[in-house]
Order: C-alpha cells, then structure tokens, then sequence
C-alpha cells in the first residue's frame, strides 16, 4: 500500500475499548426496576457466583476496582509498616501501590523473556536475600500471558510466604489448564474499561478461604460492626461494587470466551503479517494459553537503535508516531517499577545482573488490539507498520 493509498481512520482504532452486547442492559433494567442502584443487590451476589464458578474458586468478593481488590489482599496478607513485599517489576503501578498504602515495602523482582513476567530465578534470590522480612509476593500476569506460576507458587510454599496473585489483565488465561487468578492465596481481577470484559470499572478479589473474603467485604463496606448504631472497631473503605456495575458485567461474562476467541485471532494476524520484520512478538510459555488481551511486539536492538546493517532504523516511538498519524492508538509496554521516580529507593533483584523488564520496555510496544477493529482495518494497521521497515 503506498503513501497515497493510505488513509488516515476516520473512527479512531483503539488500544482496547469496551465492546457492549446488549444483555448488559437487561441486567442494568433489573437493577433499576428493582431499585437496586447502589451498593450490594442482586447483581452483585449474581456476578460474585458466577465469576467463583468459571474461575473455579470458591469465595469472589466484588469491589469498586482491582486496585482495591489488590489492597485489601495485600491487608489480609498481614503486610504492616516495614514488611517486605516482592512484586513483579514489569507492571502496571497499581499492582505494587497497594503495598504503600498498608506501609508496606516493595521489593521488585525483574521479568523473564518466556513470559515477560517475573523470573523464578530472581524470585528465589529476593527470597533468600529477605528472608525472615518476606511478608508476601505479588505476581501479575503482564498482558493476559500467565507467569511460571508452578515455580512460584512452590517458591512462596518453600519460604512460607503467601502468594498473591494480580490476574487483572488475565481473566480467562489459563495455565497447566487452570484458570489464572485462582494460583495465589489472594487473588485480585479487573474489569476495568480496556480489560477482556469491563464493568465500566469495577474488580474482585477471589480466595479458596471463606473467612478472609468474609474480612474484605466487612473492610469494603466501611468496616461496621454489627450494632443498630454506627460502630466501627476496625479502619474500614468504600470499596464495595454497585449493583448496577455488576449488572454491566453479569452481560458481559456471557461473551468472555468469545472475547478471548478474537483477540487470540488478532494475536495471530499480527505474528503472520510482521513475519520477516525485525520484531518479535510477545511470548508465552507452551503450558499456558493466555486471553491474548494485547498483542505487542519487541524491535531488535540494532535496528530501534539503528546500528543493524540490514534494516533502516525504526525504534517503537517511531512507530507509535506512524500510527497516531493515521488516527490509531499504541502504547509503550508499561514501564518498570524500579524505574519509576517514586519508587526509586527501592530494591531490584534480576538474575545474572541483567535488567530484562528495562530491555522489553526500551524495545516494546502494545499494538492496538479492539475487538471491534476489522480484519481490514488491522491488516491496514500491519501495513502501515510493515511499510517503516521496507
């Protein structure tokens, strides 16, 4: 396709945008014929039920966020003022932020590059290195792609440390065929506006154990004990989900696998029609399969720092600025936490002195992986990229 043939979208081609059905609005009118429009109804025991069965877990509480749901786990964890916490480096911020809000301290383990989440390896050497301090390690699912989760559940067992699993991005991932978000002790999901399935907002947090989700909804509705009169022996929050949220995401649970079905096949699309570029796609490992939520890819080295013989310079800012320029949105990967101003004085542990999360993120970027973008679009989309390379 040649400059002149190529247009710039006159709707814009989103990274990842809430895609609606219509049975949302069913679950939506319940609550408002019922007049159940705020905090707990139907809808809210309804979605809790049915996300714990797909899941195949036993307890979901549902919150106003996973952020929320990541800071409640981190509280039931027992973290308090100077423990230290060991969290995946390669992240979103709110992943690691809750370990702050209980005083906590983050330890940041780098990623690997099977997977892009973090190393085993690194893990075991923070462990080692903090032992007796360990209150917890949180893992994140970097994409949809699920970490070694084997390795590090049984790291956490070895040390005695509880595991706490940040499944935000993976909803329906998969690995060893078990459902990501049921592999920590706490578990936390989104369903945030870009995520697989959206509650306009809104998370959850899922555990095998009755008694802690019992503890996150007392601390989710304030912390009120059970007096006719406002009694609060416990600091509490407003982190419990409305109902009419929870009906938005009661619509969209019945089209997850379909959801999952489509971004694997942009996933797809975009690892054959970037075939014989000088870029790598983002990696899995054989035992997972992941819900492909965005599909990103890697420049080789001399090539974004333009000192390949073989190939013109094209660095992932240069290809973010192509394709804003034809109205379609990328991303850089998320950038490490040990790199993050406010995290600065924190510790970062990487196996064999190599920072693996800052290569991925001086080399990556997310690709824009809507479901509702066309075959056609998207194939336009690969040209335009293909086209700075050739």
């Amino acid at each position: 396709m040649s400059e002149k043939d190529r247009k710039r979208f006159e709707n814009r081609i989103y990274l990842s945008s809430p895609t609606m059905h219509g049975e949302e609005q069913d679950f939506v009118k319940e609550a408002f014929d019922s007049n159940w429009v705020a905090p707990l109804g139907e809808n809210v025991d309804r979605l809790e039920e049915e996300i714990a069965s797909y899941m195949g877990i036993k307890y979901a509480a549902a919150l106003t966020a996973g952020t929320a749901a990541l800071h409640l786990a981190v509280k039931l964890a027992g973290v308090e003022e100077g423990d230290i916490v060991l969290c995946s480096d390669l992240t979103f911020a709110a992943t690691v932020n809750p370990v702050s809000y209980e005083g906590g301290i983050q330890v940041f383990i780098d990623a690997e590059r099977e997977s892009w989440n973090m190393d085993p390896v690194a893990l075991e050497l923070a462990l080692k290195k903090y032992q007796g301090r360990t209150k917890a390690v949180i893992v994140a699912n970097l994409y949809g792609t699920p970490a070694c989760l084997s390795e590090i559940t049984r790291l956490c067992d070895n040390y005695g440390v509880t595991l706490i699993e940040d499944a935000a991005e993976s909803l329906s991932a998969t690995y060893k065929g078990k459902q990501t978000g049921t592999f920590g002790k706490y578990n936390c999901i989104s369903f945030n506006g870009n995520k697989i399935i959206t509650s306009s907002g809104g998370g959850m947090l899922l555990s095998d154990e009755k008694e802690a989700v019992e503890k996150a909804r007392f601390w989710s509705t304030q912390a009120r004990d059970s007096a006719p009169w406002y009694q609060h022996s416990e600091l509490g929050y407003n982190y419990r989900m409305s109902n009419v949220v929870a009906g938005i995401g009661r619509g969209q649970l019945r089209h997850l696998e379909e959801h999952k079905k489509k971004k694997k096949e942009i996933y797809e699309r975009y690892r054959v029609g970037l075939t014989g570029l000088p870029v790598e796609m983002n990696p899995y490992l054989s035992c997972s399969e992941p819900n492909f939520w965005l599909s990103c890819i890697t420049v080789k080295r001399d090539v974004a720092e333009g000192t390949s013989r073989e190939w013109r310079q094209v660095a992932p800012e240069t290809i973010r600025l192509e394709l804003e320029r034809y109205n379609v949105e990328s991303r850089p990967i998320w950038k490490p936490m040990h790199l993050q101003p406010v995290y600065a004085d924190r510790d970062f542990v990487c196996a064999a002195g190599e920072d693996v999360g800052r290569d991925i993120f001086e080399r990556g970027l997310c690709l824009p992986s809507d479901i509702k973008m066309t075959r056609e679009e998207q194939n336009a989309v690969i040209e335009i990229i293909r086209s700075l390379f050739l």
